[in-house]
């Protein structure tokens, strides 16, 4: 009963409001206090974490950019040595192809040069001879000599009289109607042809039987 009077009372009573009212508003304040402690503490974590997270960031990026920067150093190098390789791969092929403009008939005209020499012996020795058979076959086997030397440079004789006509290998001025041979058959030749390999230097120009 005491009690409820008491509380009657300091409801009535104006000081004790005033005193339960700024209890109240301490406490409230201190709570209000304590979170924005707690909002502050929040914010510089997240800040703090940002930061470690940046560091780390533009650490990653310093390093890619690091590693992108050697791998571009590393192609650059091996261009630049490829590009070097080629030139002077270019070069060596210039000077090899001017040397063998210049010297690639070497071997040829030496082997040419020896018939021309038995041609000069056999000139001055013409007039000499009074048998015409050894003449005959001096000429015979300077001949023998002058092609063997050229195949042994690799000029062939195109076959021709006999053969089917080809015409990459023969140029027919003539054609023949004949039973006798079958058609399209190379039956004379005017002039003969040659190949060096398998190039054609110069067809071989016959006649050509027809039906």
């Amino acid at each position: 009963m005491k009690n409820f009077f008491e509380k009657k009372l300091n409801k009535n009573n104006p000081f004790v409001n005033q005193e339960t009212e700024k209890g109240e508003q301490k406490e409230t304040m201190a709570e209000e206090n304590t979170q924005q402690e707690i909002v502050e503490e929040t914010e510089e974590k997240i800040e703090e974490t940002a930061g470690e997270e940046n560091t780390e960031n533009t650490e990653n990026t310093e390093q890619e950019a690091d590693k992108l920067k050697q791998d571009f150093e590393n192609l650059n190098s091996q261009y630049l040595r490829l590009a070097a390789d080629f030139d002077n791969y270019r070069k060596r092929q210039a000077q090899e192809r001017e040397e063998l403009l210049k010297y690639g008939a070497q071997e040829c005209m030496k082997k040419v040069i020896e018939v021309v020499d038995n041609f000069d012996r056999a000139s001055e020795m013409v007039n000499k001879i009074e048998d015409l058979d050894k003449m005959k076959e001096s000429f015979f086997v300077l001949n023998k000599q002058l092609t063997e030397s050229l195949a042994k440079l690799g000029l062939e004789q195109i076959k021709s009289v006999g053969e089917k006509f080809d015409p990459n290998l023969h140029e027919a001025i003539m054609q023949t109607q004949t039973e006798e041979y079958p058609e399209e058959t190379v039956i004379q030749e005017f002039q003969k042809g040659y190949k060096l390999g398998d190039k054609v230097l110069r067809p071989a120009r016959v006649a050509v039987a027809v039906k």
